[in-house]
């Protein structure tokens, strides 16, 4: 019998799997796609706690995993980079929430100004289930329709479900937030450009090696995953007038992904509720669109839940 078994191979996932393994489990993770499948791969995945709510749990998985991502970007992990950016700030502001997590970060007159570290999600995402198997673990194609269908079958189980988490768990706190992207070109940058509060919209430019990531849009409770050419055209529009040097930019490509949010923010902790078989269960989702920014901290705190039991 497996220790530990990790239901969903998106960004939580594979880094709960990673960490517990590191920490001596025996584990598999469970995934009804894989990783190259999952939502996560359409993440922009650049450092930053997108509609995120300030609070000190959710500080210190930022602040975990900016450390580990810039550690990893330093030994060559594939598709991880730091990455220079600028925020525009349309109202006047003090210092962000989560502004300790970066060390480097300034306020400027209508910009904020950091480095924070970028992932290339088609890259990284088979990287880290290929970690996962030099680990010592497995990761298993399969379906689940309930979560009581794994117990007994582990120690303990992660539920790393994401949007899946508002049947499979029962939390109606769950909810889809639309986003859109397109890729285009890149004509030499690399500085990373937000512009969060944009009238027209969220706004932002991720250079990339091979292109750049232009959004974008939170949509809560639309379930449409097909990109749609008036969101594209307003996108490309948007960018140019941020970063003049995207004038005339036609897309490479787009995708449209539902990110896994929540009211009340991700849920890390046991359920008090064990399933059958005695297993332990563990949740892990509703990251919305901070998924890669909190995913190595979350990781960590899931796997002391999974030793300690609290």
């Amino acid at each position: 019998m497996d220790d530990v078994i990790v239901l969903g191979a998106g960004v939580i996932g594979l880094t709960c799997a990673v960490r517990l393994l590191e920490g001596g489990a025996r584990v598999r993770v469970v995934t009804a796609d894989e990783p190259a499948r999952t939502v996560s791969r359409l993440a922009a995945a650049v450092w930053y706690p997108t509609r995120t709510e300030a609070d000190p749990r959710v500080l210190a998985w930022a602040h975990e995993t900016y450390d580990e991502l810039m550690a990893q970007a330093a030994a060559g992990a594939p598709g991880v980079a730091p990455r220079p950016t600028r925020m525009i700030v349309r109202s006047p502001a003090g210092a962000p929430w989560w502004s300790p997590a970066v060390p480097d970060f300034a306020a400027h007159p209508g910009e904020w100004r950091f480095t924070v570290p970028s992932v290339e999600m088609p890259v990284y995402l088979p990287w880290l289930a290929d970690r996962v198997r030099e680990l010592g673990g497995t990761v298993t194609a399969a379906r689940v329709g309930a979560l009581t269908e794994l117990g007994g079958r582990a120690a303990t189980l992660v539920n790393a479900t994401g949007l899946a988490a508002r049947v499979l768990a029962g939390d109606a706190a769950v909810f889809p937030a639309r986003g859109q992207v397109v890729g285009v070109a890149n004509p030499g940058l690399v500085t990373s450009v937000r512009d969060e509060e944009h009238p027209d919209g969220m706004t932002y430019v991720h250079p990339r090696s091979r292109d750049v990531v232009l959004g974008g849009t939170f949509q809560p409770d639309d379930w449409n995953e097909a990109p749609d050419l008036a969101t594209t055209e307003a996108i490309l529009r948007r960018c140019a007038e941020l970063v003049p040097e995207l004038a005339g930019a036609r897309p490479l490509w787009e995708a449209a992904g539902l990110r896994p949010a929540r009211h009340g923010g991700p849920r890390v902790e046991a359920d008090p509720v064990a399933l059958p078989g005695g297993t332990r269960l563990v949740h892990a989702y509703g990251h919305g669109g901070a998924g890669v920014t909190l995913s190595w901290g979350c990781a960590a705190e899931v796997a002391r839940i999974a030793q300690t039991g609290h």
